[in-house]
């Protein structure tokens, strides 16, 4: 049956409009995004089986070009598409982070985050550079590493918030086994991180661990 034949209070677009989006399900708000099925399925079964093969959103959305093509009914079109809706949810909380005390809006620094990193099948370390009212200078991707650890050096860290003449700044790290609690490693460099910057005046406000759906906190958890 095609959604246009479903009761209207049960199709995905009417649906949003009088309930909001966070009304829908995660393959009726995929469904909106493909707009439309393929013979013998409807948006909502297509993206039910797209949630099915790549196990949720997230897996989906870190699908690669060649992955994600492979799927009957997909396409570079669609692939574009998404890797457009992604870029432009980053580049939105990175603009909502700049608005104001990055401190004062710790949701779209974690949804930023979370979006840039969890998806990524290596470990990515960023640094997000503050002035001194903790204003948002620049975010930067610093050091790429493999599946299980990434080589950090404070030295490139401190060059890189001099040449922002940052006043403080938030790491944030991410680990491709889902695993959320930071490793001995991951806390000897945090503090081996604070005591370079300190040297030139640079405060680390936090350090956020990004597993899946997870994004732990060092303030948060008393560990800086």
């Amino acid at each position: 049956m095609s959604i246009t034949d479903w009761p209207a209070g049960e199709r995905p677009r009417e649906k949003l409009l009088e309930r909001g989006a966070a009304a829908l399900s995660d393959a009726e708000l995929l469904a909106i995004f493909l707009r439309t099925g393929v013979v013998g399925k409807s948006a909502v079964d297509l993206a039910r089986e797209l949630l099915a093969r790549f196990g949720n959103l997230t897996q989906l959305f870190a699908a690669g070009e060649k992955e994600f093509c492979a799927i009957h009914g997909m396409g570079r079109a669609k692939f574009v598409q998404l890797q457009a809706v992604l870029e432009m949810s980053r580049r939105a909380l990175q603009e909502e982070m700049r608005s104001g005390d990055a401190l004062a809006s710790p949701r779209a620094v974690r949804d930023f985050l979370q979006l840039l990193l969890r998806s990524r099948q290596q470990e990515v370390f960023v640094a997000i550079f503050l002035d001194a009212q903790h204003r948002v200078i620049a975010s930067e991707e610093l050091f790429q590493g493999t599946l299980t650890q990434t080589s950090v050096y404070p030295r490139e860290v401190v060059k890189r918030a001099l040449h922002h003449n940052a006043a403080a700044v938030i790491f944030a790290h991410n680990h491709p086994s889902g695993v959320e609690e930071p490793s001995n490693s991951d806390r000897l460099l945090t503090d081996a991180l604070k005591q370079a910057l300190q040297l030139v005046d640079v405060r680390v406000l936090d350090h956020f661990v990004v597993a899946g759906a997870g994004c732990l906190s060092f303030a948060e958890k008393g560990m800086l």
